[in-house]
Formats: structure tokens, C-alpha cells, sequence
């Protein structure tokens, strides 16, 4: 049986993805914020609704939100909540962005909902769960050689500004099967599906990601920083793979 929580996060994925769905190709207008980053009402109209419907039920708990900011970071159940990520695609009417709902419980990621209303994908997972896409349980893969894997990227910046490291990926890159570049939400429950095996990322931020490991990790597979270290907030880094993948992925981006 869903949690409460699971149902209430679910309830709030769709309420967004209402607001996402009517304002998607409208012309919206942007603004670049203080980062860099675009943003646009319906980045600000999907949060307070998320926002509305999570402290509804579960007024104590934290928020960590995009656009409306933090509210008490120490409770022991924070969410943690992205409304559109993808806004470049979502203002280029490109149907790659999605609502990133998580919580985090006393310090660990234990919730997550990937609700991508233009693809037409919903995915949730919760600790102990399983995972989800569109009602039915899903599975990483079962490919065992580099070889034999698909390799997905997708921020590759700050990968690529590292001799080192662009040179470690390039040789990985050389020993995998096939090379893609899905990005954001779309690779990770490519992922968690078992359409490919292994995604590398090295510039994300943690509310791009937290629901995305949850669903990873529920479906069989190993979710963690680019240096094998685990997922917390400050984590910028990704490298998501199937159970057997991860440990050669990992040491291959480490020689």
C-alpha cells in the first residue's frame, strides 16, 4: 500500500501537471534569474500549488523548493521539490521537462515522484516500494559487459573542463556499446526501465535528482555522485547504472 506520503505527493504531481499542461507552448514569458537560469510563471504557479497541497496535509514538514525557497531544514521529513525541471525545454516547447517531488527522511531520500506530463510518463518509487511507470512496476537491465551497454550523458560541463577526467570518459565512452544524450528525467527512467544501462552526469543539482535516485534505486539499481560517494544536498555529480554496471563504471572513471 502507498504511504500517505506517496499518495499526497502524487496528488501533487498531477495538480502541477495541470497548470504545466495548460501553459505549455502558450508563449509564456521568461525572466533569467540571479543564476542564470530561466524561469517562468508556471515554474512559480506549479510550486505553490505542489507547495499547497504538501503542507496541507503535512504541515511540518520542510520545504525545499526552486522557486519559493527553504522552510525548516532540520525537520526530520523535508520535501524537496522541483515544479519544471527542464524550463529551456519546456520554453523551446520541447516535451522534456518534468515535476520533481522527494522526501528526504532524517537525512535520507526515501520518496520520489517523476511526473513528465507532455511525455507522458509518471513515475514514483518509495524505500522498500519498488518502482513505477505509469502503474507498473519496472526493473533496471541485466546487462552485465561494457560492452554490451548503453551509456547515456547528460550536463557534461564541468566533466569536460578536467583533462583528467574528459580523457578517463572519452577512454569509457570507447569500451561502452552505444552512446546517447537523453538528459534530464527522460535517461533516468529510461534507466530504471532497463532501456539502457548507465547515466553520467556532472553537473546537476539535488533538486533535479532526488526522485530520480529514489525511483533508480527501487528499480535494482545503484545511484550515487560521480566519485561513488551517496546522494545529499550538495551533490552536483551523477553516475546512476545497474547493479552490475556501477562498480566498472565507477573505476573506470577513477583510473
Amino acid at each position: 500500500m502507498p504511504s500517505p506520503e506517496l499518495e499526497c505527493a502524487l496528488e501533487a504531481a498531477r495538480a502541477a501537471a495541470e497548470i504545466a499542461s495548460r501553459l505549455y507552448r502558450s508563449n509564456i514569458a521568461v525572466r533569467i534569474k540571479e543564476d542564470r537560469t530561466p524561469v517562468t510563471e508556471a515554474d512559480v504557479q506549479c510550486e505553490r500549488a505542489i507547495r499547497a497541497v504538501l503542507e496541507a496535509q503535512f504541515p511540518d514538514y520542510g520545504f525545499y523548493g526552486e522557486e519559493t525557497g527553504q522552510r525548516a531544514m532540520n525537520a526530520e521529513y523535508v520535501w524537496l521539490v522541483d515544479p519544471i525541471d527542464g524550463t529551456k525545454s519546456f520554453v523551446r516547447d520541447c516535451p522534456f521537462f518534468s515535476t520533481q517531488i522527494a522526501l528526504r527522511r532524517a537525512g535520507k531520500l526515501v520518496l520520489g515522484v517523476s511526473s513528465a506530463p507532455a511525455y507522458g510518463e509518471l513515475a514514483w518509487a518509495e524505500q522498500g516500494g519498488g518502482a513505477f511507470l505509469n502503474g507498473e512496476p519496472i526493473r533496471v537491465s541485466q546487462v552485465g559487459a561494457l560492452s554490451e551497454a548503453i551509456l547515456s550523458t547528460g550536463n557534461l560541463k564541468t566533466l569536460a573542463a578536467s583533462i583528467v577526467g574528459w580523457r578517463r570518459f572519452g577512454t569509457l565512452v570507447g569500451r561502452v556499446n552505444r552512446l546517447r544524450g537523453y538528459g534530464d528525467f527522460v535517461h533516468y527512467h529510461l534507466l530504471a526501465r532497463g532501456a539502457l544501462d548507465v547515466v553520467l552526469e556532472s553537473d546537476v543539482n539535488i533538486l533535479d535528482i532526488a526522485a530520480l535516485s529514489v525511483i533508480v534505486t527501487e528499480s535494482g539499481g545503484i545511484f550515487t555522485a560521480l566519485d561513488g560517494g551517496e546522494i545529499d544536498l550538495d551533490t552536483t555529480t551523477v553516475l546512476a547504472a545497474n547493479a552490475t554496471l556501477h562498480a566498472p563504471v565507477l573505476a573506470a572513471m577513477r583510473e
